[in-house]
């Protein structure tokens, strides 16, 4: 699997993997399917394009089918800069079992990891998807608390687990 940063180019690649995961896990994610498939191509190559201040990593097959995707976005107030949030992980079911999510979020992590100023990644994962959880602990995060009745999708209501990764910690773990 080859890893890179999505830009402008990647939008329609990139629309067909977001709105294949909205459908399947219409839970995990804040938008969704209709709102997403209605939004014009433009709007996907502008969020596309990368900043010191967020970005998209994609997952590659070698025949450069586009198979996983995880987003980066730090926060814009200055009381809150040393934060950023990570969003919309996914990866196809057809590769699953092949460590693309551990991959591209340890790269999410290396690219944050050089952002000045960047203290602490944040996440939220839907509290039943023990797979996630499992991949984020792996990784360093830790639970900090969860948030009951988050999501609404239709009458059902879902509980997101709160995640987070000090980075300066990391970094003197590293040098230890």
């Amino acid at each position: 699997m080859d890893i890179r940063l999505l830009t402008a180019e990647d939008a329609e690649r990139y629309r067909a993997i977001r709105l294949q995961s909205l459908l399947e896990h219409p839970e995990a994610f804040l938008s969704t399917y209709a709102v997403e498939k209605e939004l014009p191509l433009e709007t996907t190559r502008q969020r596309l394009r990368p900043s010191g201040d967020q970005f998209t990593l994609g997952g590659f097959t070698e025949q450069g089918e586009l198979t996983g995707v995880v987003t980066f976005m730090r926060e814009c107030r200055d009381k809150i800069r040393h934060k950023g949030n990570v969003f919309a992980l996914y990866v196809r079911p057809e590769v699953r079992q092949q460590r693309l999510g551990y991959a591209l979020m340890t790269e999410l992590i290396a690219k944050a990891e050089q952002i000045e100023g960047l203290e602490v990644l944040l996440l939220a994962v839907i509290s039943e998807n023990l797979a996630a959880r499992r991949l984020y602990e792996a990784l360093g995060f830790t639970c900090y608390g969860t948030e009951l009745n988050a999501l609404k999708v239709g009458t059902r209501y879902w509980s997101e687990d709160l995640f987070s990764l000090p980075l300066d910690l990391r970094i003197e773990r590293k040098s230890s």
